[in-house]
């Protein structure tokens, strides 16, 4: 279905890598930064995870939040250092550069231009700092794509007003928005609003900066309610950037769960249908500016009530994305769940494993014929160009004796999921871009480890911290390299192993 050496991608197609602030950036209270989500994400090892029975900080409580401030040292806050880029962007840059990117999809902290989020004014420092980033991206040539929100709400905005689950919210995120959009006008062209707005459903805290006071009050009602406010949210965004600049494009994103039945069955087939409902529910509002029928009888079946304002049709209206963007990182299996009211899966590990697919280190299957079914049914029903704003493979390095990391697990992800993305344009789907998730290791936004390293940048740091933080190159590094100089035709992994590091 695919070749190593095949017809080389359109000329204006942006190759580059994805991170986000609160997983690189560090330098968390310098330079008048406020304390966001991120830095409340507790670090625990597998053993410990198993325990808690999930991520570490799905939910957070007003209570973990005071343990944390009154003794910060006991916990290693992992997301508070992240990889130094604060201190690194120059080398960092330098090196995406090496490798002939021309995009560059990265997140601002809203709190280290609004520490508390509802201040009266944007804090400078935070400014220049952003500033000086794009700046260095132009210097080579590099297009920034900038995420508005990856998971980063001020804790001040969750402390007083429970995040994006209070309406107060939109308009703090819309005061940020219309500042950023006319600082860097000029500087930026690409801006996408929530980074996987769907995560919410499994996520409230990261996801939107929700803090539930106990497990029970994640209903689905309080979700699709803040999901609401998200979308109001994101409608205002895009309509201040086309009137601060009409040459701005705006997109949503998507973490899109691409399913399979598990059988033949009618009812297995049904069950992906409902799956894609709830997944594509996020860019059908977003896209369209309208919400989807299909919502309405499991709105009425939950006794979910969406407390809408009456400026909001507008507004969603006007306010449509675009262009499309997503994460894909796998596929599903779907089987029918016998009940009289199909609730969403909302997971992001596979619980069904398909028998037909490899499984990453990580337990996570590679179905890289499911990127390219993705990126066609998204077209067909958008028909909204379409950016990949992250794909890709974590696993655990091994370097050798000298420190060259043969990642060719990494590589081999990185060709057949590039190889399935031309097919798709070949298709006539219009995919603009492609963004590596992690040019450099960074903090996973689950787990808090570094461990499970995406980066073609090496960074010399462990789980605890340790480590001198130098960058390094590894072989698909090389290999991204020569993908990029052949404008994706040449995909073959014939990167010697005898490498520069």
């Amino acid at each position: 279905m695919s070749k190593a050496i095949g017809k080389p991608f359109p000329r204006d197609f942006l190759w580059g890598g994805a991170t986000a602030a609160n997983q690189i950036e560090g330098a968390w209270n310098e330079d008048g930064r406020g304390p966001a989500a991120g830095d409340y994400a507790i670090y625990l090892t597998k053993e410990e995870r198993s325990k808690v029975n999930g991520e570490m900080y799905r939910d957070v409580t007003a209570d973990q939040m005071a343990r944390i401030d009154a003794n910060p040292e006991k916990y290693n806050l992992a997301k508070r250092r992240g990889v130094d880029f604060y201190h690194h962007y120059k080398e960092d840059i330098k090196l995406m550069a090496e490798m002939g990117f021309s995009v560059f999809r990265m997140s601002i902290s809203w709190s280290r231009i609004y520490p508390n989020g509802d201040d009266a004014q944007p804090n400078e420092k935070g400014l220049q700092f952003y500033d000086d980033v794009f700046d260095e991206l132009h210097k080579y040539g590099i297009e920034p794509l900038v995420t508005l929100d990856h998971f980063d709400v001020p804790v001040h905005l969750i402390k007083k007003y429970n995040g994006f689950a209070s309406r107060e919210t939109i308009d703090y995120f819309a005061k940020y928005c219309e500042t950023v959009f006319k600082r860097y006008k000029g500087k930026v062209k690409y801006w996408l609003t929530f980074n996987e707005i769907n995560c919410v459903l499994t996520n409230p805290y990261a996801c939107s900066g929700v803090m539930l006071k106990d497990q029970s009050e994640r209903t689905y009602e309080l979700v699709y309610n803040v999901s609401h406010n998200q979308f109001v949210a994101s409608a205002k965004a895009v309509i201040l950037a086309h009137k601060i600049d009409p040459a701005y494009k705006v997109g949503c994103m998507l973490c899109r769960l691409e399913n399979y039945a598990a059988s033949t069955k009618p009812e297995d087939v049904l069950q992906t249908v409902f799956e894609d409902h709830f997944n594509f529910f996020y860019t059908d509002v977003q896209s369209t500016g309208e919400y989807p029928y299909y919502m309405k009888r499991f709105f009425k079946e939950h006794n979910i009530t969406i407390n809408s304002q009456p400026e909001d049709a507008a507004i969603l209206k006007e306010g449509a994305v675009d262009y499309i963007s997503i994460s894909y990182y796998m596929s599903y299996v779907a089987q029918y769940k016998n009940q009289e009211n199909v609730e969403p899966t909302g997971s992001l590990v596979a619980v069904i494993k398909n028998p037909n697919l490899q499984m990453s280190e990580a337990g996570w299957p590679i179905d890289s014929v499911g990127f390219r079914i993705a990126l066609n049914r998204i077209y067909d029903r958008y028909k909204k160009p379409i950016f990949i704003a992250e794909n890709g493979l974590g696993s655990t390095d091994s370097p050798l004796a000298d420190g060259r990391v043969l990642d060719n697990d990494r590589i081999n992800y990185m060709k057949e999921h590039v190889e399935q993305m031309r097919e798709a344009i070949e298709d006539g789907v219009d995919v603009f871009g492609y963004a590596w998730w992690g040019p450099m290791d960074l903090i996973s936004s689950g787990t808090s480890e570094i461990s499970k390293r995406y980066g073609m940048i090496g960074v010399d740091a462990d789980n605890q911290g340790n480590g001198t933080y130098n960058r390094f190159k590894k072989k698909s590094f090389y290999y991204y390299k020569k993908l990029i100089a052949s404008m994706g035709a040449d995909t073959a992994n014939d990167i010697s192993d005898d490498f520069e590091i």
